[in-house]
């Protein structure tokens, strides 16, 4: 473990700024980008884990979050190259890293929830009582959890020590030095099939939530995925002088693509997030005594649900509108 830190700070010491891009740059191989990338995240992770940046705690603990989904996602987009026993067992041990930072941001997403549900409708919710205890009690889960998050530095240096260790073992990759639609061809199409299942009708409308929760990952795996492997300018001299290089996918195609998948996942995660608000005030016995306040807040709450499904399907079917086979022929095109 000791080896491995070691071996991160020397390689944080000599790479430039340019090698925490989360994206193709213009001068490299698709191989050696995604090395860099993943390299790259995993630092992030690390450096934030431990306060090795100015950066506030509470965003740090989102930033850190972000870098471990980028990771996910990269792993499954490599599952073809690096197996997938391995891209499993390394998609679990990240997503046990994150389980402890989960508490400290759910908790200051359902505030946030609470406060632009309020905002949009001041005259039915606002300067309600029952209102105003459920966001204290929901205001003091979150100064809970983020004390427990942020105050637990053995467990927030156990996970740093846990990302070391994958961090060795991502540094010995060796991708083959290929056409990117080649190397991460079969990983995308397995992302971008699992998204378009998940969109279906019998998948998203009428299973719930839940259902709308599990294509939400699908969606941000497609996102991540396709910023990967959008290719980005060092520098005004590069874009003045394009690689010629022949073995990067159409950049403005693929950013285009990953914005619409970036506003499906934004639809797909308020709606989660309102149906979460919706379960805590249910459950918080107080607000039963304010029976109109309580009847207001579901209500708004369900309204609002039913408009983001009704537009998140229609974006979704936008963005799914192709089979997979060919959605992958035309990133070559």
């Amino acid at each position: 473990m000791a080896r491995a830190e070691r071996e991160r700070r020397t390689a944080r010491a000599r790479l430039p700024d340019t090698e925490r891009r989360f994206g193709l740059l213009a001068d490299e191989t698709a191989a050696h980008g995604l090395e860099r990338i993943a390299l790259g995240q995993l630092d992030l992770a690390i450096e934030l884990l431990r306060g090795e940046s100015s950066m506030p705690p509470e965003k740090a603990v989102h930033e850190t979050r972000k870098a471990l989904k980028r990771l996910r996602a990269l792993l499954r987009l490599l599952e073809g190259e690096i197996g997938a026993k391995r891209a499993t067992r390394e998609r679990a041990v990240l997503r046990d890293a994150a389980g402890p930072l989960a508490g400290a941001r759910d908790a200051e997403v359902m505030v946030n929830t609470l406060d632009a549900l309020v905002r949009s409708q001041p005259r039915k919710l606002g300067r309600r009582r029952g209102l105003i205890e459920l966001r204290e009690h929901l205001r003091d889960e979150r100064r809970t959890a983020t004390a427990q998050t942020l105050g637990d530095a053995v467990t927030r240096e156990q996970v740093a020590d846990e990302l070391c260790a994958l961090r060795a073992r991502v540094a010995k990759w060796k991708l083959p030095d290929r056409p990117a639609d080649r190397l991460v061809g079969p990983g995308l199409e397995h992302i971008y099939r699992a998204g378009r299942i998940g969109r279906r009708p019998t998948g998203a409308r009428k299973a719930g939530s839940r259902a709308l929760h599990k294509w939400r990952k699908h969606v941000k795996d497609l996102r991540y995925a396709l910023e990967a492997l959008d290719v980005q300018d060092q520098s005004d001299a590069t874009a003045k002088q394009p690689s010629k290089r022949r073995d990067k996918p159409p950049s403005k195609r693929i950013a285009k693509l990953a914005r619409r998948a970036d506003a499906l996942g934004e639809l797909l995660g308020e709606e989660h997030d309102l149906m979460v608000l919706a379960e805590r005030a249910a459950s918080y016995k107080p607000l039963k005594r304010h029976r109109r306040a309580r009847k207001q807040l579901l209500r708004a709450i369900s309204c609002r649900r039913a408009r983001l499904r009704k537009r998140a399907l229609r974006e979704g079917k936008r963005l799914y509108e192709r089979k997979p086979k060919r959605f992958v022929r035309r990133m070559r095109a």
